[in-house]
């Protein structure tokens, strides 16, 4: 018997029960974050807020709730407050605990999992709160129930400080609940919370809930100010925000709203002269960003519906072919939104829905509503029509695009772009591919890079923008063609994620206002024309930095003003010039590779779409022909290199 062999029977012989853990009450979460909030950076801090917001929302959908207040707190705390009907806070004799630790301190415990508490709810696997409990150092939770103002304490990730007490009486007529907490700085990467990211999901939540009040505060220093959101037209306004940065087809959005005992779904639509197709789907308030069975539904019903018109109308000839869905849904801006008991979600993080049923429902409801709507509007009605004739005859010129594109795709065969200089390993998971701004900073990258795993693709100048442009003519396009090539997996609607050479994609561009704009508008053809690619996390962004000085004898790179602006503060005494990089072209390739490419010391930016509606908006406004929005909305940014993480 070999050493190696003796070795592993002697681990085999010590492995028993008595090795074996079990972790109890909250210790699970603490233990593994990312299982409950998917990670522990920016996405997972801001998902304790979503959380705690989403049992508020939960309160409004029951018809309990008419008001939610949303605090940043000066001292890095999150305070969310609604005028609901309060946690229970009368004990549970099986648990012998009250309403309130057992919403805070039991992961799946709650009032969503049977009884009459909640006939609908987004927090549906009752882990939501108490998971926000596990992952602060100090959670504060009040209670307004029965005239009197409960409070509770909790620090250290979960553990209580005292028992539930009355501290005084509550308002007048006031019920509802408070809770308010500091995440844990040891479980995150950073604790503090993005204002604009809030805003931004409270907005959606609005319009998602008609009538309900969402009111935001930042008590921060330099915080932004407060704001406040109230939609009486719910997802009809939803549909008009998201189509007010393009050219709409018609004033009128159409709107249905059909409920039966297991569900209800409601759906507004309207078409803009644009050629991207903006089909957002929510189940119980949830933003279902993979899709599922109720927009599967929708696009099924939709397609019957417009080609039955089309064709009682004479509008479609009886020798030509039925519309695609695809001709129909281009310039589409839609919201299906669905209610329904027992949503079936793939995951925690609830991003597809899988009901049957609801399928058979909004596909009923879409046949029988929106055909009414049709016979109800229609000069509307026939510019839909119109459009969506167009468009197929645009499809096949753009198939023929694409078919050209595919023959010179290495998945066929042919050779890879003549200015991809490639790397030499073919495992996927470890290829690096850099999109490298200019000729000039693309020799510079090719000295720099690893050849092992480190692509370099070279882009001259800035690529179409491919918000304003159809399939056909974007596929002419050299640039595009090349990005398409050597990703080789696809595009629009034959892009097939699994199919991608690289795992990584970057985009390497100056630190200047150009470097800003090529980023954009190759994220927006990302986004655009392959979308799983950003969903996946596969597209990131490099950060050359602006500055170099030196200490000492060692040379010093600085990635923006903000970071020259901390390293003086912190040696104020630095006497040494401050050099402005102004491209990649002007560094030496050692420099580029050491500050921006080499794995151990470059900072890449994982490009994340947290909402797909709010990212479709802001395409469009950065991208689009409406000046003013993109004017207003870089004003709103300015200062937060952020805006562009889609």
């Amino acid at each position: 018997m070999t050493k190696v062999e003796e070795e592993l029977n002697t681990l085999d012989d010590g492995y028993s029960a008595k090795d074996m853990a079990v972790l109890e009450g909250l210790e699970p979460v603490r233990k593994r974050p990312g299982m409950y909030i998917g990670s522990t950076g920016p996405t997972g801090l801001h998902h304790l807020v979503w959380e705690v917001v989403d049992n508020s929302v939960d309160e409004a959908m029951a018809g309990y709730c008419t008001q939610i207040d949303v605090a940043l707190l000066a001292d890095g705390g999150c305070r969310v407050t609604d005028n609901g009907r309060g946690i229970p806070i009368d004990v549970n004799a099986q648990y012998n605990l009250s309403g309130v630790e057992i919403a805070l301190t039991k992961l799946h415990g709650g009032g969503k999992f049977g009884g009459t508490g909640y006939k609908v709810s987004g927090g549906l696997h009752g882990v939501g709160v108490s998971v926000v409990n596990a992952l602060s150092q100090r959670l504060i939770v009040e209670v307004d129930r029965d005239g009197q103002h409960h409070r509770m304490e909790f620090a250290n990730g979960g553990t209580p400080v005292g028992k539930l007490e009355v501290v005084g009486p509550s308002p007048l007529n006031h019920n509802g609940t408070t809770v308010t907490f500091w995440p844990d700085s040891t479980i995150f990467e950073e604790v503090t919370f993005r204002g604009q990211t809030v805003v931004e999901r409270l907005q959606m939540y609005a319009f998602l809930n008609a009538g309900l009040e969402i009111n935001f505060r930042d008590e921060r220093e330099g915080g932004m100010a407060p704001i406040s959101y109230c939609y009486k037209g719910g997802i009809i306004d939803f549909v008009k925000y998201l189509n007010s940065t393009k050219d709409p087809l018609f004033k009128r959005v159409a709107y249905f709203k059909v409920g039966e005992n297991d569900g209800e779904v409601e759906v507004a639509l309207q078409w803009n002269t644009g050629y991207n197709e903006g089909l957002h789907g929510f189940a119980n308030g949830i933003a279902t960003i993979e899709g599922g069975t109720h927009v599967e539904g929708l696009k099924k019903g939709l397609t019957n519906v417009i080609n039955k018109y089309a064709r009682a109308r004479g509008l479609l000839k009886e020798k030509e072919e039925n519309l695609l869905g695809e001709d129909i849904r281009e310039g589409m801006c839609a919201i299906v939104s669905v209610k329904l008991r027992d949503p079936q979600f793939e995951g925690q993080t609830k991003a597809k829905l899988g009901n049957t049923s609801i399928r058979s429902l909004v596909e009923r409801a879409t046949n029988e509503k929106l055909a009414e709507w049709l016979e109800e509007n229609p000069p509307e009605a026939r510019l839909i029509v119109a459009k969506a004739i167009q468009a197929s005859r645009a499809r096949v010129a753009a198939r023929d695009a694409r078919e050209a594109t595919r023959r010179k795709s290495p998945l066929e065969g042919a050779g890879m772009p003549g200015k991809l200089t490639d790397c030499r390993t073919r495992d996927p998971g470890a290829a690096e591919l850099f999109i490298v701004e200019g000729d000039s900073a693309g020799g510079s990258a090719v000295r720099a890079r690893n050849p092992e795993n480190q692509a370099i693709l070279p882009i001259r100048g800035k690529i179409l923008n491919v918000e304003r442009a159809r399939v056909d003519k974007m596929l002419k396009n050299n640039e595009i063609q090349s990005l398409v090539a050597a990703i080789g997996a696809g595009v629009g609607e034959d892009f097939d994620v699994s199919k991608i050479r690289y795992h990584k994609v970057v985009i390497l561009a100056d630190a200047d206002v150009d470097g800003s704009h090529i980023r954009t508008l190759l994220l927006t053809f990302f986004f655009r024309q392959m979308t799983p690619l950003v969903e996946e996390g596969h597209v990131y962004c490099a950060q050359p930095p602006l500055f170099s000085t030196t200490v000492g004898k060692e040379k010093v790179y600085l990635k923006d003003e903000g970071a020259r602006q901390r390293f003086l503060t912190e040696r104020p005494n630095h006497k040494a010039e401050f050099n402005r990089l102004k491209g990649l072209g002007e560094m030496d390739w050692h420099e580029l590779g050491g500050t921006t490419m080499d794995a151990a010391h470059r900072t890449l930016l994982q490009v994340e779409i947290e909402q797909a509606a709010i990212a479709d908006d802001r395409c469009s406004v950065l991208m689009g022909d409406d000046v003013e929005q993109r004017k207003k909305f870089i004003a709103d940014n300015a200062g937060d290199v952020r805006f562009l993480d889609i």
